[in-house]
């Protein structure tokens, strides 16, 4: 197979990235655009050689970039950071090919996002204290230690800055990485490999390998010299890793689905509750925390709902390259059949279709609205990671906390609602790993994030990702001892 491919106009090298060095594969998997289904490349198919290749390099990396100093590690990954910035352009085209995802949100939004993961660990980490304290005349000295070799793997709805935001506290606590991208958008984690050797990120710190989870995915996650394993995706998924890693009791964390729910209260603005709702189309609705049920209070229902479908209705969804799509693809012909075989059984079982409810062409699906739908159906229990919104009323507060816990994930909640006192009631009620009012998508990397229940295992963010890639270890010095030849 050829060892590169030019996405708009991008050169791309399709091979793994292992211990400083370009491997190819005997094998390859077919890389195809979700915009117009067309073939973008061959992609390099790992299995175990290539796991055990890429978890020894960064094995053997690992001593000399955990002694690293902490100034020269946040200096590398500023770094990095510089580099994603210059190829901004680059990287949101490639991706906005690979995903689907809107181009303008890549160039504006996503991207920089990116090299701030890089900035925000890299300037956390100077300011990670260790904690020193007495007992009895003995001191206490806590201190931050590097983990060792981290299998990261990534979801393909947001495959880099996801990526990021687990490489990037990996690298600024002094572990190794071993990246895994999904395979249906691995392009961006290769070109990431190259932007971080060319920052001066040591060989063997940072792999990048691609292929399938049965395959190279089971290798990784079952190694015995890993000594964490991030990843972000689906509760099967997650569930197969976990096993995986049991044998070795090797630490996770999982970031994984969301049934999130938008709780509108009849004092809430409208205009406000019906701009947050259209938002979770965002992405083609192929977002974990997207607030996909829609739970709205009896006296406001018939308006909000009218005000919701005019507003949706204009939505412009497209080539998602182009400055005025509102909505792209979705990622895989897979996908798109997952999303219409949720739809089309929920309509079976009752429900109406207010607005889409059918598929557009292509690899698109029309911004769905589904009423008249019960609380125990599949539509509303399950993750659909598509553009469908289901809408039920709530008579009062207690069963609209009720509604929105009634599930087995806990990622997120939204609640819409002029009263500040109901706001902080309803919030303390929900289970979830965050809570927005009045706003949707309001992230900041100091905050925890992550979900209860079946949305996930630990946080991310701030101190919670070094917690993570960390060995936090207790030094107890006694007071007495000491040859007094030597201080």
């Amino acid at each position: 197979m050829p060892d590169n491919i030019t996405v708009a106009g991008v050169a791309v090298d399709t091979r793994h990235w292992i211990g400083g060095l370009r491997v190819a594969s005997a094998d390859t998997f077919t890389d195809h655009s979700p915009i117009d289904g067309s073939v973008l490349g061959e992609i390099a198919r790992g299995g175990p050689t290539e796991a055990e290749a890429a978890v020894a390099a960064a094995r053997d990396a690992f001593p000399a970039w955990a002694a690293t100093s902490r100034t020269e590690r946040a200096r590398i990954l500023h770094a990095i950071a510089d580099g994603v910035e210059k190829r901004i352009e680059e990287l949101a085209i490639v991706e906005t090919t690979d995903n689907g995802a809107l181009l303008r949100s890549h160039r504006r939004g996503v991207m920089p996002r990116v090299a701030h993961n890089f900035r925000f660990f890299a300037d956390w980490l100077l300011k990670l204290d260790h904690e020193d304290f007495e007992t009895r005349g003995h001191t206490n000295h806590v201190s931050w230690d590097p983990a060792g070799p981290c299998v990261l793997i990534t979801p393909w709805n947001a495959p880099l800055m996801l990526a990021t935001w687990k490489v990037a506290p990996a690298l600024a606590a002094g572990d190794t990485v071993v990246l895994k991208p999904a395979e249906w958008s691995p392009l961006t984690a290769s070109l990431l490999a190259d932007i971080a050797a060319e920052a001066g990120l040591p060989a063997g710190v940072l792999n990048v390998v691609q292929g399938y989870g049965f395959e190279i995915g089971d290798a990784l996650t079952s190694h015995p010299d890993v000594r964490r394993i991030s990843f972000t995706g689906s509760v099967p998924t997650a569930r197969r890793i976990a096993q995986s890693a049991a044998a070795n009791l090797t630490p996770l964390s999982l970031e994984l689905g969301g049934k999130s729910p938008l709780l509108v209260f009849a004092d809430a603005d409208l205009d406000l509750a019906v701009d947050l709702a259209v938002e979770q189309y965002d992405n083609a609705g192929q977002v974990c925390l997207a607030g996909t049920r829609l739970l709205v209070e009896e006296p406001v229902a018939e308006e909000f709902t009218r005000r919701f479908v005019a507003k949706a209705s204009a939505l412009t969804q497209g080539d998602p390259r182009d400055e005025a799509t509102d909505i792209g693809p979705t990622i895989h012909s897979r996908q798109l059949e997952k999303i219409d075989g949720f739809v089309q059984r929920a309509v079976a079982a009752g429900a109406r279709a207010v607005i889409g409810g059918h598929r557009k062409g292509g690899q698109y699906y029309a911004p769905t609205l589904l009423t008249d739908v019960a609380q125990d159906s599949e539509i509303v229990q399950e993750e659909v990671f598509g553009p469908v919104l289901t809408l039920q009323t709530f008579a009062g507060e207690d069963e609209a906390v009720r509604l929105a816990n009634d599930t087995r994930f806990g990622l997120a909640a939204t609640v819409v609602t002029g009263d500040r006192e109901r706001a902080e009631r309803v919030g303390g009620q929900l289970v979830a790993g965050t809570v927005w009012v009045n706003c949707f998508f309001v992230r900041d990397l100091q905050a925890p994030f992550g979900g209860s229940r079946q949305s996930g295992v630990g946080r991310e963010g701030g101190t919670w990702s070094f917690d993570f890639y960390c060995d936090l270890k207790n030094t107890v010095t006694a007071p007495k001892g000491w040859d007094q030849n030597h201080g």
